[in-house]
Formats: C-alpha cells, structure tokens, sequence
C-alpha cells in the first residue's frame, strides 16, 4: 500500500538538513513499529521518497513524503503511531491512502506557499516603504536576476515563475514555482527585490516558512495547483 504523509518542521529542527531528516524517519518507522516495505537486493531499505527538500534553517507546514507498507490499521492509527515517537517539532497531519498506480510525490512537485517575515531588530526603518515598493516590484513586466548553478550562471526571469506575491499584516506570502526542472527559492526573489530597490536587506534578515506544496493535475499551459495531499484517488 502507497501512503502519503504530510508533517510539519517547527523549531529547532530546522536546522537539520534533508539528509539528516531522511535518517531520522527511517529510524522513526522502527521506533512506531510501522510495517513499512523494504527494497530488496544485496542492502535493502526503506521504500521512502520525500517529495521537495527543504533548506537548512527553513521551518514548514507542508512537508510530504511517501512510503509503502505492507500492512496498516487504519490512516489515524499511522498518525498515532509516528506522533507518538516524534522529536519535537516534527508532526504528522495529514495521512492518505493512495492508489497503486499513484505517483511519487517528489515527481508531481510543481509549486509551493511561502510566508516572508522580518527576523526581530531586522526591520526596515521605512517598513510601510518596503512592503509598496514589492508590490510594485511584482508589477514588472520582466524579473531579471542571475542564477547561479553547478552548471554556470545565467540569467533568469522570475517573473514566470512568481505565481503569487501580496502582503497581509507585514507578512509576505508568495507562491513559486518548484520542483526539479524550475525550482525558485523564496531567497531569490528576496534578493532580486533588494536588487530592484538598490538596497541590501541585513544579513539573515527574512524568517521562511514554507506552508504547502502542490501539483500540477492540468498542463503546463493550463496549470491546476492542487495540494500533494489531494492528489490521487484516496482509497481511503
């Protein structure tokens, strides 16, 4: 059976890299006494795959991986049994019962909600200034920066890849594009705002929180954003 897990990454933790997590959830399974399949082969492990690695010193509401069982009570008795071994932090929400054929979370990953705020003493003298002057920076008909990669640099226009962008109660959220082919970082747009002001923000200024993920159930013309945790037929 293929389950769909989404949990939260708060507080400390945040500061534990993807890898790390991965090692963590694997060690967790056992702990929960979860029935979880294993890959055969000379060293088998845990069929698990997470779906968009979050970075180091980011916190979430919306994190989702994916395992296979072989056996299971019931989707709220998955949930008790890993809460209850959980670090602090770390908790699961949501459990869906997917299909065979359903496919990998970390494959349909299309998009992601972000929300922006200023760290403590990080404020901007003008804070009303900077919060009009973005959503005039949003207006622009292009937004170029210059990525940097493994393979070079090269410049880019984010403004194909900002899906949304507002402000509410000196909070930024915007929703980007994500996943394997156009991945944007919410510090990118930061920064390519700061570079459009002409104006640096401090160093570690922007707490991020990531608050969903979605994917794309339509086409890259017609683009339908929808939630990991309701893709797919739940058989539940």
């Amino acid at each position: 059976m293929k389950i769909r897990i989404k949990f939260t990454k708060q507080g400390p933790v945040k500061f534990i890299g993807h890898l790390d997590v991965m090692r963590y959830f694997q060690k967790a399974m056992r702990r929960a006494d979860v029935d979880i399949k294993y890959s055969e082969g000379f060293s088998p492990h845990q069929v698990m795959s997470f779906a968009a690695p979050l970075g180091v010193g980011l916190t979430s509401n919306g994190e989702y991986m994916d395992i296979e069982v072989h056996s299971m009570t019931d989707c709220d008795t998955l949930m008790k049994q890993l809460n209850d071994v959980m670090a602090e932090g770390i908790c699961v929400t949501e459990c869906h019962l997917l299909n065979d054929n359903a496919k990998n979370a970390m494959s349909l990953v299309a998009a992601a909600d972000y929300t922006v705020t200023f760290r403590e003493g990080k404020e901007p003298e003008d804070i009303n200034g900077f919060f009009e002057g973005l959503l005039k920076f949003k207006e622009q008909d292009h937004i170029l920066i210059v990525k940097k990669s493994k393979k070079g640099e090269r410049e880019v226009d984010l403004k194909n890849y900002i899906y949304q962008l507002s402000v509410s109660d000196h909070k930024i959220f915007m929703k980007i594009s994500a996943g394997s082919a156009d991945n944007l970082k919410p510090e990118l747009v930061m920064e390519a705002y700061d570079q459009w002001r002409g104006e640096a923000s401090p160093e570690f200024a922007f707490c991020i929180q990531r608050e969903e993920v979605y994917g794309n159930t339509g086409d890259e013309a017609n683009p339908v954003l929808v939630p990991l945790g309701l893709i797919g037929e739940s058989v539940e």
